[in-house]
Parts: structure tokens; sequence; C-alpha cells
């Protein structure tokens, strides 16, 4: 097992079970990093478009079903992130058969919830946007943009299979490069489909799923060609019940936690439709925003995923408990770097996005980030936990964080978003995630890996 991990497939590996633990957990955080920037390239690229080519309206379009995308794609990254952490355990213990058995399980697991998602958002998407009161202007575009998102489903999810188990071993590199070959593929299809061949909104769509398709191809030759560890044979597929029930326990798991959140996020949606166009396309450029100055807090979570199962693989508690207070500490040094760049440019990045000249757009558009930017040091806290407990395979607690972000988007929308308008909207979600945060540090603080009690 020794020699095969010093196999050239594996000089790209960051070590995260060795050596300084914030250097490491930073050089293994900057390519997941980079590729959430790339990722959310596709997302924005295909809003700026819209935005500068179509106008407010489409943009609006896109912006009113936002939630419901989260929804759908949501579930199936977080059943790969929980497959992955299954998978991170086992190299962690250096067991490579049953590592090789976690990636045919996951393939299993994977293809059937894909499709599950698939069926599901076929059946329910135009009866989803008519109950949140999605305005009768931007319905057609909406479901036409989200009904082909929601064709590629699988795409999507097989791109962060395939580099949730690369991850899984340390190399956070070739996802990035591949990902960054389909964000070059992606402008120039959003460019042709939407302002060459009039395709619309649905345009934009198709490009996302055509981008993340070539990186899905270009993620399994990889795997074929350079890492033969994540390649099962045929005995592989013979998983067992156990690790079966491991790999389904622990995907579904973080899928529910992913779709709660998304619920209270469609949820939220409906009391945001209710405001009008224009306030609907202001918080749609200020949540692309928001999506890209996140990042370094979101790339450490997934991070902090990674290392924490390799450890609890490997049984080292200690590492988990520094490592742990590092990211804590790297969360508020990005909230005050969130509030400088809001400070200085919130405004004009909402009219880059947007390309609106509307005030009502730009000036909801910037308070949402100003107002939000103090908060990332609580989220980086309650995400990098969240994240920690999943990894250490506790698998009901955690939810219990998406259950109380769910209803307290419930409570804004029926009590505070009519009587206070969008400014609830804007700090509906900061003061959901302090409440959130201190419910996971408290479960974290008892997690018996982590702080073992002492024998009397």
């Amino acid at each position: 097992m020794t020699q095969t991990a010093k196999k050239s497939p594996f000089s790209m590996n960051v070590n995260l079970m060795h050596g300084p633990i914030f250097k490491n957990l930073l050089l293994f955080m900057l390519p997941i990093f980079i590729s959430n920037l790339f990722q959310q390239l596709y997302n924005t690229v295909d809003t700026m478009i819209v935005g500068n080519v179509l106008g407010d309206t489409a943009l609006a379009a896109i912006g009113s079903c936002g939630s419901i995308y989260e929804l759908l794609v949501g579930f199936g990254l977080g059943i790969g992130n929980g497959l992955a952490i299954v998978a991170a355990r086992s190299y962690g213990a250096q067991d490579h058969d049953l590592l090789k058995k976690t990636v045919a399980g996951s393939l299993v697991i994977g293809l059937v919830a894909s499709l599950c998602i698939t069926l599901a958002g076929v059946l329910g998407l135009h009866p989803l946007l008519l109950m949140l009161d999605t305005p009768a202007e931007i319905l057609d575009d909406a479901y036409r943009y989200i009904l082909t998102i929601d064709l590629g489903v699988l795409v999507m999810f097989a791109y962060n299979l395939c580099a949730g188990l690369l991850r899984a071993i340390g190399n956070s590199v070739m996802p990035l490069v591949f990902l960054l070959i389909s964000s070059g593929l992606n402008v120039v299809l959003d460019l042709l489909f939407i302002a060459r061949m009039g395709m619309g909104v649905q345009g934009a769509a198709v490009a996302t799923v055509i981008s993340q398709g070539v990186s899905v191809v270009l993620c399994i030759l990889y795997i074929f060609l350079r890492v033969k560890i994540l390649l099962p044979e045929k005995q592989h597929f013979r998983v067992g019940s156990h690790l079966y029930w491991e790999l389904f326990s622990q995907s579904i798991s973080m899928g529910l936690m992913s779709s709660i959140v998304s619920a209270g996020s469609v949820v939220l949606q409906y009391g945001i439709n209710g405001l009008g166009t224009l306030v609907i396309a202001g918080h749609t450029a200020a949540r692309k925003l928001f999506s890209f100055t996140s990042m370094p807090i979101m790339a450490m979570a997934s991070a902090c995923s990674t290392f924490v199962s390799q450890n609890c693989g490997a049984n080292q508690p200690e590492r988990v408990r520094k490592g742990m207070k590092e990211i804590a500490l790297y969360s508020v040094a990005v909230a005050v770097l969130a509030i400088l760049l809001m400070q200085l440019g919130a405004e004009w990045m909402v009219r880059l996005i947007s390309g609106s000249s509307e005030s009502v757009v730009l000036e909801n558009g910037a308070r949402y980030l100003l107002w939000n930017a103090p908060f990332y040091s609580v989220l980086g806290v309650l995400l990098a936990t969240r994240y920690a407990l999943q990894s250490l395979g506790q698998k009901v607690l955690p939810l219990f964080s998406s259950v109380i972000e769910l209803v307290g988007k419930v409570v804004f929308v029926l009590f505070f978003i009519p009587k206070f308008a969008y400014n609830a909207v804007i700090l509906c979600e900061p003061i959901i995630w302090c409440f959130m945060a201190a419910y996971l540090v408290l479960v974290y603080l008892h997690d018996p890996f982590v702080f073992p009690k002492k024998a009397e």
C-alpha cells in the first residue's frame, strides 16, 4: 500500500494527515477555491450575458428559479459529497480494496439518485414555479431554463462525484484543470447560443450542461489513465450490505441536508417574488456576487471535509482539533476582507453583473452585500463544523441545523418580509446562520472522537 501511494498519480496530492496543518489545508483548498470560482463563472457569465443582452426581465427569469436550481443540483451534490467522505476515510485508513468498493458503490447510488432527481423535476417543476407565484411575464422563460438544468443533473452529478473522489485521495488540482478548460468552452457557448443563435435564457442552461459534460469526460479519462486506485474491478461491485448502507446513509444525510437548505431557499424565493421584478433582478445579481465573495469560505469548508475524513480514518483526533481552530480564525480574516471589498465597490459590482441602471436593482443589491459581509465569519464556522461532523460519521445531528434554517426562513417569509420588505430578506440568512453555528459548535464540542471522555 505504501508503494502505491508513492506512484506518480499521487505526486499532486497534498498530505492532510501529516505536516503543518494550516499550510497543507491552504495548499489543498486553493485548487478547490479556483475550481469553485470557475464553476460560478458558468452561472455568472450566463447572468451577465442574459442581463446585458436580454434585459432585466430575462435576468429575473433566471433569478426566480435560482432556489429551485439549488434544490435540484444541491441534493445531487450533497449525495456526491457524502460518498466522497466515505472514500476519504478509506484512503485515510490506507485500505485500498475498501476504497475501490466504495467507488463501485458510489457509482451505483449516484446513478439511481440522479435519475430520481431528474424524474422528479420533469414532473414537478412547472407546478412548483406556479406555486412560488412566479410573475407571469417571466414564467415561460424560467421554466425552459430550469427544465434544461434538470435534464442535465446526471452530467453535473458525474463531474462532482469524479472531482470528489479525486479530492478524497488528496488530489484537488486535476479537477481544477478540467474545469478551467470547460469554463472557456462555457463562455464561447453562451455567446453562441444567447447572443448569436437567439436561444434566450434556455441557451444559458444548455451551455452550462454541455460545458460540464466536457469536464466529466476529462475527469474520467484522467482516472482511467493515471489514477488506477479509483478504478474498481468486477469483484469490487460486490459491495456488501454494510458498505452499501454506510454509503447510502452518509450520502442521503448530506443530500437531505442540502435539500432542506435549498427548500428553505425556495421558501425565501416565494417571499422575494412578491416584491416585484426589479427586486428579483437586484437580488439575483447580489446572490451571484455573494457566491463569488464567499468562495474562500466554501472552499475551506470543502477542504475541511476531506481533512477531517482522512484524519478520522487515520485515528488522529488532535489534528482535527487543531485544524478546526485554525479554520475558525481563517473565517474571521475572510470576513474582514469582505467588509473592505463591499465598502469599496458593492454598487459597482452589482451594476457590472446585472447590466442595469435601475436604482432599485443597484441599491438593493449593494445593501445586501454590505449587510452580509460581517457574517462571513459565522458562515465559515457554520460550514466547516457541519462538514466536519458529517466527516466524523454523524448523520443525524447535523441535519437539525438545516431544519433550523428552513424553519427560520418560513418565519421570515410569513412575518417579517411582508412588514419590512427587502430589508428582511437581507437579514434573514445572517440571523439564521448565528443560531445554526451555535448549535453545530455545541454538537462538535461533544463529539466522542474529537473530544474523548477522560477515564475516571
